[in-house]
């Protein structure tokens, strides 16, 4: 059958044909991920991409606003490098194809000549473009479409034909990236965009979506000569933003935060930017970023973190947490524990708890900020990936969530892991430090050799062992977020009462008791640990605190003196629980054995 032109119908037919053999390919491209990063995951952000699109885009018979719509879901839904240069070039496809007359329909050489001039949009987008990846094949597989064009008014042929310049431009990208010759490898980037083409050709010639087995192009799983490190790119987390209502121009965009990081794309149009950057410091990036526009949908993905999972991974079992868990970085690091952040919405601006804002920050902007701000789950994409992730990394992984009773983290890691079968989430019935206090003995468990079967007997028993003592210094943060009237907020202040907040056995808030001074709080709470320790020996203990490093340290010396145990670590409060407890909060996480 002889197709002469492409309509909204037909085209999204096509693209989900070739997004389904992007997504089926996914695992193989996550292993042969080398280049910018060997983070292993670029086989998982272009599936996300796709989803993004097949599960957000409106479509109808005209070509221009399936298109249209198309970019705008790709744009939104992109992730990573590889994600959002294939999103770039959609949003330039949709730019290009505006100027021409046919909007129902394309014939095949219009298309050809729009799908090869969209490519400077994505070189437009990129501070250093690199050839031997992705952006290479785009460009020649669109300079084969217009070549070819020329030849056959069938898309049928046209396509065949370019798919196989395709092929061979990505056989060559390991002779124009050392680090690909040097790994046995095409570029994974690359090898996706050419399985997403082998997809709308099986379309085409099938007429049907069935799916199919598509050729690997160079290497078995184990025939990966060389493992990477990171030490080719010195910068750590990758991060995505949508930046909505720039007050600069791309242009200047760029120059002004490119010093920030590598890998630096400015994706879409001043309207609505999708931005991607390897960086250091996320936090000082958005600090800046919300000063030219309103940040939304963040993703940072610790690139340092994902190549110490999938090539240097430490033991048979991972931990998953949230970033409501208040556990020194050293610690996560130690134990390869990923931490999904909450989001905290202040105004319009969004971040990312611990991530794109750290416990300084917040608590200034606490101070200063008019605004209260919002905390918000992670979203299950967002949730889903993480999981899926760590699912294939180890043989079994633990989810460990803040209580049930104070967030819904744990029921939608709960409904997504009815989809992996190594993967169990724990509710934690705690926060914070306590939730900390728990995952450190899981971490300890896990390193120590414990199996699963061994873990779960104890798991109930660490937690139940567990309590959460905060001293709180104002209740106004907590009538803010509603967490209390506003009217029983009054009265405690004209009271002058001081509360101490703590979780029962069931995980729900409640008030442990109040005080008319923080210094009789002090002193309840030390003399209940002390009571605790006498009726059975503390395993470990932990302090939090909100911006009020001298009466966490008070709190240490009194309990180290008392306890003859020096906490196992002090710390900044979350901004997630901040948001709530306020500054001038003091957390006491105690275990028993």
């Amino acid at each position: 059958m002889k197709i002469r032109y492409l309509d909204g119908y037909r085209f999204f037919n096509a693209f989900i044909a070739g997004g389904q053999a992007l997504i089926k390919n996914r695992n193989y491209l996550n292993k042969i991920n080398v280049f910018p990063v060997a983070d292993a995951d670029t086989g998982t952000n272009l599936a996300t991409t796709i989803r993004s699109i097949l599960e957000d885009a409106q479509i109808s018979r005209s070509l221009k606003q399936t298109l249209s719509s198309v970019a705008e879901s790709a744009l939104t839904g992109a992730r990573g490098n590889s994600g959002i240069i294939f999103a770039q070039y959609l949003v330039g496809i949709s730019n290009e194809l505006e100027a021409i007359s046919e909007s129902v329909e394309i014939s095949v050489e219009n298309f050809a000549r729009t799908a090869h001039q969209a490519v400077k949009h994505v070189y437009d987008s990129l501070l250093n473009p690199v050839e031997g990846t992705m952006l290479t094949v785009i460009r020649e597989w669109s300079e084969s479409l217009e070549k070819h064009s020329k030849n056959y008014s069938d898309f049928c042929l046209l396509l065949q034909a370019s798919f196989e310049d395709a092929q061979r431009s990505l056989r060559k990208t390991p002779q124009q990236l050392k680090i690909l010759a040097e790994s046995g490898v095409v570029d994974a980037g690359a090898k996706g965009f050419v399985d997403f083409l082998g997809g709308v050709i099986d379309f085409i010639q099938s007429g049907s979506l069935r799916k199919k087995q598509f050729e690997t192009f160079q290497i078995l799983d184990n025939e990966i000569k060389n493992e990477h490190n990171l030490h080719d790119s010195q910068f750590r987390y990758c991060t995505e933003a949508i930046i909505s209502n720039v007050k600069i121009s791309l242009a200047d965009f760029k120059e002004n935060f490119k010093h920030f990081g590598d890998s630096f794309i400015v994706a879409g149009i001043p309207k609505k930017i999708h931005l991607h950057i390897h960086t250091n410091e996320p936090a000082r990036f958005f600090q800046k970023a919300k000063k030219v526009g309103t940040i939304s949908s963040i993703k940072v993905d610790d690139m340092q973190m994902q190549y110490q999972i999938s090539h240097k991974r430490k033991y048979p079992i991972g931990i998953i947490t949230d970033s409501a868990c208040d556990l020194p970085a050293e610690l996560i690091e130690h134990y390869q524990i990923q931490q999904v952040s909450f989001g905290i919405n202040y105004g319009e601006n969004i971040f990312l708890d611990k991530k794109t804002i750290n416990a300084r920050q917040f608590y200034k902007m606490l101070k200063t900020e008019k605004a209260h701000p919002v905390s918000s789950q992670p979203s299950p994409k967002r949730m889903e990936n993480v999981l899926d992730f760590m699912s294939e990394q180890y043989e079994k992984v633990y989810a460990v969530h803040i209580s049930k009773h104070l967030s819904g983290i744990f029921q939608t890691a709960q409904k997504i892991t009815e989809n992996f079968n190594n993967v169990k989430t724990v509710n934690s019935r705690h926060l914070s430090v306590s939730e900390g206090l728990i995952v450190m003995r899981l971490a300890e468990a896990i390193a120590m050799g414990f199996s699963p079967k061994k873990i779960e007997e104890n798991l109930p028993k660490w937690i139940q062992k567990t309590r959460i003592l905060t001293d709180i210094n104002t209740l106004k943060y907590l009538v803010r977020g509603g967490r209390i009237s506003a009217l029983k907020g009054i009265l405690a202040s004209i009271l002058n009462l001081k509360p101490i907040i703590s979780v029962d056995q069931s995980g729900k808030g409640i008030a442990y008791g109040k005080s008319l001074s923080r210094s009789r709080n002090m002193k309840k709470i030390v003399n209940e640990i002390v009571s605790s320790a006498k009726e059975q020996e503390i395993w470990n203990y932990a302090i939090v605190h909100a911006d009020a490093i001298e009466r966490a340290e008070k709190y240490a010396d009194i309990l180290t003196e008392k306890l003859g145990k020096e906490p196992a670590y002090i710390m900044p409060l979350s901004p997630v629980v901040g948001v709530h407890n306020g500054i001038g909060a003091v957390g006491i996480g105690i275990m028993q054995k």
